[in-house]
């Protein structure tokens, strides 16, 4: 089975405080579903038409388990926390076997 991976880009963080009591509730909900972090920053270099953002990335052992992640309440109580503190593109992926 593929692993999939939360991939966010964060283009723009509106509200520090915010973002930071997002900050400290999402990782231990995403933890709890399975999630492990394998990116949280910026990057050391970009190329073509890459932007300097905030990138995160998290996997996951399955697609399933990756979307199931999203949607629980720990995860959403997070989200709500967050609000409208960023402009940021979330994607899930799945990865190749």
């Amino acid at each position: 089975m593929a692993k999939a991976y939360w991939i966010a880009f964060y283009k723009s963080i509106k509200n520090p405080d915010q973002f930071a009591a997002y900050a400290k509730i999402a990782p231990p909900a995403i933890q709890a579903a399975g999630g492990k972090f394998l990116i949280r920053g910026m990057p050391a270099k970009t190329y073509e038409l890459g932007m300097n953002q905030r990138v995160v990335m998290i996997e996951f052992d399955s697609l399933e388990k990756a979307v199931a992640a999203h949607d629980t309440p720990g995860y959403q109580e997070a989200l709500r926390v967050l609000g409208d503190a960023v402009e940021r593109d979330l994607r899930i992926v799945e990865g190749m076997n």
